[in-house]
């Protein structure tokens, strides 16, 4: 499907992009050798006609749209869904092929000693140091040091577990290719491993046949722990202590702490889920303990076979002695399994077990373990043996090992945090005081009555109903798995649309109620507002300053050890008001709440609720971190992952580590060394605040006040494709309704980006710099985008958003909308125009992604593959729509398209 005479549409010029180029001739005509044997010689012909068709239509032969067009709409439902498979084929392929790249690359500047790239460990290290860190100062600094990546129940891809674990072969094949030593045998049979799982990947189901069950969900987020995660954890400790000593040196004495911590919202996010209850959080939590206690047995069984030390060549310390007889009559069955040639290799006996203690705990059997703590006791007795004994390099490697998984995942593996709509809360909360008016009543007036029903103690009037029980079960839930599971099991409680003090004191007080209280009365539950809408994020400093001076929120955050954590919401607010104002609205609320939290001496965790695309939060992490307001990291990080996000930071073991340190990095580079205060960011925040309000201004305009705009969006992006779409158990809409604001923002930004309009992450930028520079003048306004990282990073994610726009594919489905509404495109086409002619000027560049080859090559590699598949969605929208969106064929012709789409944009919501 790729031929040499055609490699110049593929952008991938570079020198050291020689191999990715003939990777992808390689795995493209394996693809088409695929595609040939499984739908014969003649579909394949016609593969091969769309896509020459799609690369003249991308070279400018002006005949070649008609040309594609006609071909794409004589398809039938199931050709056309099956040419679409044919492409994701090739893009799933390429996708895989550029993650093996990026391990070669890597692999390449390390033998061959190149400088680590600017935003790696060893450089915030150096930064550290240059800064006047010592070890003491520096430990410090690591000691309060936390990473958290949390793993949504947004899953805004349809990608099986077992199409995942396919992908997971190919890439071992293809990273296996990589070894120079290989010889051509051993190549072809890593390349006929690549080509029997994309031959089974074709004959297998690519979309659920139903929309995915709650343990479902918890199934593809448990593949990337315990296929990806569990394994790096050590290497990624491995990886810190290298650059430590390279940096400080090997007698530093700095200890590295536990860095890492797992969370997971499966199971426990309410929000707007019926399915989700104090039922799947009990069954979430149990199946990871089932799972991380299986993987704990296996290696220490694993590791009773590595360690066959003899009594008869070297000592043992007596403790590993004493656990090894106390085990044996514990467990005398286990015991008896030892084989006798085993006896007087006290570490292998030992393993073995504590293998059986491990399957104990998993059965809640009373002789298993009761805390972590004890499995660590276990473990330290053997490593300080090891130590004693001349086993440092005998063992000890692979001990320690298992010391940093079971440090990070304890028994509980992934901490759930729980999250529910404040609007619920309220509504419980008038059944309990007998208030049918609750809900109205001004927030103030909640607050007050609220605060009297704290301080006095009273009873709830009323429980009775199947609402107040479902809340109160989940409090009883989380008070039950905390102390079954460990402190960690269970996270924080996220109240999402939080706009006052009163949905705080809700929550206290029905956990109150509910009996989820620690051994001194107190609510054992840490409240995490939710601030999501740009209003809400503006009122957030207030909300918190009131809740911070209230003495009895005081005096239940000191018991918690003072630490606040406020989640920021990246979703809505951009929905609301659009990217900059969202950013903006941001940025501001976070610098405010820090000044907050500093009068009152909380101390303030923030959590951030980033999706994929940069209109949802996402983006490089490392540049959000490094230009976020003074103060608001305080070393930690804890942030959603969510939906393909996943897939594309940790689907790749190599991958995933460059994640986690590209997190840590400048997680201490901004805590330990900000940047220095610039005297020009007052008047940069004052040219800031004129963007950010004349670019919402222009984003609500079309988006709210244009009466056109809510019919061309329904008929201009397959946005009703989506919300047929099972790849999610909740549904796609807060509450019924025909409002933009009732949609949730995922299907908003997917329905979007399939149609290459992808309007949530740009529009209004062009109109808000025109202001800017009309005020202040161009050379200022390009010296705030050089100079201060805030607005860097804000139009360098906007930039990577508008590159992937395409107005000649948008004006495919904006053929699709009425007449009326049609010219709405007109807007959103000139916005675009302003918008990349404005950022080209400001940063002096050409072309969008002058500045990032890697992204400039990957977008161009994929546009002439994409072109069918666009092109083809809105042929399959117009004739699904035309049979009343009831001919079930088009439907599922039509989900592929989806499918295909997301595979090559590499997002979706």
């Amino acid at each position: 499907m790729v031929n040499a005479r055609e490699s110049r549409e593929q952008h991938a010029t570079a020198p050291e992009d020689a191999p990715l180029r003939a990777d992808v001739r390689v795995l493209g005509t394996l693809v088409g050798t695929v595609v040939s044997e499984q739908r014969g010689e003649a579909f394949f012909e016609t593969v091969e006609a769309v896509r020459r068709a799609a690369i003249a239509r991308r070279e400018g032969d002006e005949s070649a749209d008609r040309e594609l067009r006609e071909r794409l709409q004589h398809l039938g439902a199931e050709e056309a869904g099956e040419l679409t498979r044919a492409f994701a084929s090739l893009f799933q392929v390429v996708n895989l092929t550029e993650e093996v790249h990026r391990i070669r690359r890597l692999r390449e500047r390390q033998r061959y000693g190149e400088s680590p790239e600017m935003e790696g460990l060893e450089v915030a290290f150096r930064e550290l140091r240059d800064s006047g860190y010592e070890p003491d100062r520096l430990q410090a600094l690591i000691d309060d040091t936390l990473i958290e990546p949390v793993f949504t129940a947004h899953p805004t891809e349809a990608t099986r577990r077992t199409i995942l674990e396919k992908q997971q072969r190919i890439i071992r094949a293809l990273t296996d290719r990589l070894d120079p030593s290989m010889t051509p045998a051993e190549d072809r049979a890593a390349l006929n491993v690549v080509r029997q799982e994309v031959s089974s990947a074709w004959q297998t189901e690519e979309h659920p046949g139903m929309r995915p069950s709650v343990a479902d969900e918890l199934e593809h987020v448990l593949f990337y722990v315990t296929d990806i995660v569990y394994p790096i954890v050590p290497a990624f400790y491995e990886e810190v202590e290298a650059c430590l000593d390279h940096v400080f040196g090997a007698k530093s004495g700095v200890n590295i702490p536990p860095l890492l911590r797992f969370a997971s919202w499966v199971g426990g996010d309410m929000d707007g889920n019926p399915n989700v209850d104090a039922a799947t959080l009990r069954n979430s939590l149990r199946e990871q303990r089932g799972q991380i206690l299986k993987l704990y047995a296996d290696e220490c069984r694993q590791l009773a076979r590595r360690l066959s030390q003899s009594a008869s060549r070297v000592g043992f310390d007596q403790p590993v002695f004493d656990l090894v007889e106390r085990y044996k009559t514990l467990f005398p069955q286990a015991a008896e399994r030892i084989p006798p040639r085993h006896v007087g290799m006290a570490y292998r006996e030992l393993f073995q077990l504590i293998a059986a203690r491990l399957e104990a705990t998993r059965g809640d059997k009373d002789n298993g373990y009761g805390r972590i703590d004890e499995f660590l006791a276990d473990l330290d007795s053997i490593a300080t043996s090891l130590l004693d004994n001349r086993g440092e390099h005998a063992g000890l490697f692979g001990v320690r090992r298992l010391q940093r998984r079971a440090q990070t995942f304890g028994f509980h593996m992934l901490t759930v945090d729980v999250r529910q709509d404040a609007r619920v809360h309220r509504q419980v909360m008038g059944r309990c005081l007998g208030d049918d008016n609750w809900a109205e009543r001004e927030a103030e007036e909640r607050a007050g009555i609220l605060e009297e029903a704290l301080a006095d103690g009273r009873a709830p009037a009323s429980t009775d109903d199947e609402e107040t029980a479902r809340v109160f079960d989940v409090f009883q839930a989380m008070a039950e798995m905390r102390e079954r599971y460990g402190p960690r099991a269970i996270g924080c409680y996220v109240v999402s649309m939080t706009q006052a003090r009163d949905d705080l004191l809700t929550l206290l007080l029905l956990a109150r109620w509910a009996g989820l209280l620690d051994a001194d009365g107190n609510v054992d539950l840490d409240v995490a507002p939710l601030f999501e809408t740009v209003g809400d994020l503006q009122a957030a400093p207030d909300v918190m300053e009131r809740m911070l001076a209230d003495e009895r929120y005081r005096h239940h955050l000191n018991v918690r050890g003072d630490r606040q954590v406020v989640m920021v919401g990246y979703s809505d607010s951009s929905k609301d008001g659009g990217l900059v104002a969202s950013r903006w609205a941001l940025q501001c609320a976070q610098a405010n709440l820090v000044d907050v939290a500093n009068r009152y001496g909380a101390d303030l965790t923030f959590f951030h609720g980033r999706g994929g695309t940069a209109s949802r939060g996402g983006g490089r992490t490392q540049n959000a971190i490094l230009s976020a307001p003074r103060g608001s990291v305080q070393g930690r990080l804890r942030v959603t992952e969510q939906g393909e996000v996943i897939h594309t930071k940790y689907g790749v073991r190599s991958t995933a580590m460059r994640t986690l340190e590209t997190s840590l990095a400048p997680v201490l580079q901004a805590t330990g060394a900000p940047r220095p205060v610039d005297e020009r960011e007052a008047q940069w925040e004052a040219i800031m605040q004129e963007i950010a309000r004349v670019s919402r201004a222009t984003y609500r305009g079309l988006v709210y006040e244009d009466e056109r705009f809510f019919e061309y969006f329904r008929n201009a992006t397959p946005i009703d494709v989506i919300e047929r779409m099972a790849i999610g158990s909740r549904p796609s809409s807060r509450k019924a309704g025909q409002r933009i604001e009732d949609l949730r923002a995922i299907p908003w930004v997917f329905a979007w980006t399939q149609s290459r309009q992808i309007l949530p992450g740009w529009y209004g930028l062009g109109t808000g710099l025109q202001a800017a520079m009309d005020q202040w003048g161009e050379e200022k306004i390009a010296v705030m985008l050089r100079d201060w990282p805030f607005v860097a990073n804000a139009i360098n994610d906007t930039e990577m958003v508008l590159a992937k726009v395409d107005p000649g594919i948008g004006e495919h489905y904006a053929e699709l909308a009425p007449a009326a509404s049609r010219p709405v495109f007109e807007q959103i086409k000139a916005e675009y125009h302003r918008s990349v002619e404005l950022i080209l000027r400001l940063k002096g560049h050409s072309q969008l992604l002058d500045g990032d080859h890697a992204l400039k090559r990957s977008i161009g590699l994929r546009n002439p593959y994409m072109d069918p598949m666009n092109l083809l969605q809105v042929d399959l929208l117009a004739r699904w729509r035309a049979s009343e969106r009831e001919d079930e064929a088009l439907f599922r012709s039509l989900l592929s398209t989806v499918n295909g789409i997301a595979h090559g944009l590499q997002q979706s919501g």
